[in-house]
């Protein structure tokens, strides 16, 4: 008789695994992470359509921030379960956000309503998305 090797069969992973796909196919799941993907990628095309483009390292901030928020989104969509562990991500990258003008000391008024108004969307949205999977799911 052969057994399997792995943790994959164990049957706590297999619950846990089965709590994370009912989780991510919440309405609510669903919602939060089509937001975080179209934030993060409003945050990587911001410095165009804010005009901030000029001021390149924090163009080049947003642009990196959001299409790694944009990337985080897409992979708890369809992986929610896999990649729960890297939700804590989202609400940093918020942080980031919002502070980043200042710490790279490169910004105009438009830039700072534009980071501070996103990084706390961004913010909520990833304290959302760490909600999602320790809200309590009926079992089916």
């Amino acid at each position: 008789m052969s057994r399997p090797t792995g943790l994959e069969a164990h049957p706590d992973i297999v619950a846990m695994r089965a709590k994370y796909e009912r989780a991510s196919s919440s309405t609510a799941a669903q919602v939060i992470d089509g937001l975080t993907l179209l934030a993060g990628l409003y945050l990587a095309i911001s410095p165009w359509v804010v005009g901030f483009n000029g001021l390149s390292r924090l163009a080049v901030s947003n642009m990196v921030t959001g299409l790694a928020l944009a990337a985080l989104a897409l992979g708890f969509a369809s992986a929610y379960g896999r990649t729960y562990g890297l939700t804590w991500i989202a609400p940093i990258l918020g942080i980031w956000t919002i502070l980043s003008p200042w710490i790279i000391r490169s910004h105009t008024t438009g830039s700072i309503w534009n980071n501070v108004i996103t990084g706390i969307i961004i913010l909520l949205l990833g304290l959302g998305a760490m909600a999602v999977g320790n809200r309590k799911m009926p079992t089916r």
